[in-house]
């Protein structure tokens, strides 16, 4: 059997660790008890040790580290030992950022070297709020809304008195230029969110949300797109149950596909909303409505495999959390989004109609329908608001179309 490296040959092999050397160790250490893996370590590690030996070359003590320096490093040509002749990566300068905060925390540091403060927008701050006391949004629609607001202020300028109608027109007509169908819609919306939030504070003339043009799209008239029963099991058995990813992708695809959960209502789940006694899931959806679901036995299941095997133990109340460290939540829809890609790449399904979360979400409503289920019980499950959104999916229950469908008129001259 092969004799297992030493600590300080698997740290760096012939380094010589000066002013670092009394934190180092409690680094690492702090590190594996966080979840980090061994090969973590060593990344953070090597970047320490090169950063130590750049403080020695400048005769600077580890007091000495502030803002300047960590700036003054991350732009250094390097000649270091066991350092990086091409440039370091935005990743490598954030693990000793990582250690910077770590000594400041034991006071070795005055603080923490500030990051470079974000270009400030105005008006942001209080639409953010207008959109979550008024409009009763969630946080992922906050988040795009204040995206688009932005980058229509950094177009149009920070003065909105001055703000006009030919302006706001070739805004939105540039954006619909050089970006999807779907993309342009939620500029323009936000767009016009944004004028009459203006307008309610007085900063902008009334009206101009009406100077935003109307991206075509005719409502509900595509296909929906969906997968086969038969694909939807491939999907799901393609998770390794060995692994901790395997075990919670499983608990993830199981709820987007047994309850039509939206991506983010995936992030958003957290521990408090799973009543075991009830076997009942509750999941507030667009516009804060909460809503109990029932929760099927293979879903309860996965969950609960998912929460004494595979979920990291800290303490943060959010139900699914990255499998490498740090320990956090799903920052956005996104990550729900990536699981179903990559569970769709491990079944071997060649050509889906889509590659997203919502693909699973329409898969369940298919399926419901064609078990038998009434529009308005599918309706009840996916929250719809409208009974107009729940009559998309009657286009593919055949058994529902062809109990309606007309003959064709015979014997009719052209």
């Amino acid at each position: 059997m092969a004799k297992t490296k030493s600590r300080t040959e698997f740290r760096c092999k012939g380094s010589n660790v000066g002013r670092v050397n009394p934190y180092l160790d409690d680094f690492s250490a702090e590190l594996a008890e966080s979840g980090y893996t061994r090969l973590s370590i060593y990344a953070y590690e090597f970047a320490v040790v090169h950063f130590d030996e750049w403080l020695q070359r400048q005769g600077l003590g580890v007091e000495d580290i502030d803002e300047a320096a960590i700036r003054r490093f991350a732009t250094h040509r390097c000649h270091c030992s066991h350092g990086r002749r091409r440039r370091k990566s935005r990743r490598y300068i954030k693990r000793v950022m990582r250690f910077v905060e770590y000594l400041a925390g034991r006071r070795v540091v005055k603080e923490p070297p500030p990051e470079p403060a974000k270009q400030t927008i105005p008006y942001l701050a209080d639409y953010r709020e207008w959109l979550s006391r008024h409009r009763g949004l969630t946080e992922q629609s906050i988040l795009r809304y204040e995206g688009n607001a932005r980058r229509f202020v950094l177009r149009l300028g920070g003065d909105a008195s001055r703000y006009g109608a030919p302006g706001i027109r070739q805004l939105v007509a540039d954006e619909a230029r050089r970006s999807s169908t779907g993309t342009a819609r939620s500029f323009s919306n936000s767009a016009r969110s944004f004028l009459r939030f203006l307008a309610s504070r007085g900063h902008c003339r009334p009206g101009l949300d009406q100077a935003v043009p109307t991206i075509p799209q005719w409502r509900l008239s595509s296909i929906p797109q969906y997968l086969s029963p038969q694909d939807i099991d491939r999907v799901i058995a393609s998770c390794n149950l060995q692994t901790s990813v395997g075990v919670r992708d499983r608990a993830v695809l199981l709820l987007l596909v047994r309850l039509g959960l939206r991506a983010g209502d995936i992030v958003g789940l957290r521990i408090n909303d799973i009543d075991w006694r009830a076997a009942t899931l509750r999941v507030a959806g667009k516009g804060r409505r909460e809503t109990r679901l029932p929760m099927p036995q293979d879903v309860g299941d996965a969950l609960l495999d998912y929460l004494k095997r595979a979920r990291a133990p800290v303490a943060l109340d959010r139900v699914f959390l990255r499998v490498p460290a740090p320990f956090r939540p799903f920052k956005t829809s996104a990550c729900v989004s990536d699981i179903v890609c990559h569970a769709l790449r491990r079944a071997g399904i060649e050509n889906p109609p889509s590659k997203g979360a919502n693909l699973l979400r329409h898969s369940a409503a298919t399926s419901m329908l064609r078990g038998g289920a009434t529009l308005d019980a599918v309706s009840a499950v996916l929250r719809h608001r409208s009974p107009d959104m729940t009559g998309y999916y009657a286009k593919v229950d055949l058994a529902m179309l062809l109990s309606v469908a007309q003959p064709w008129p015979e014997g009719t001259s052209c």
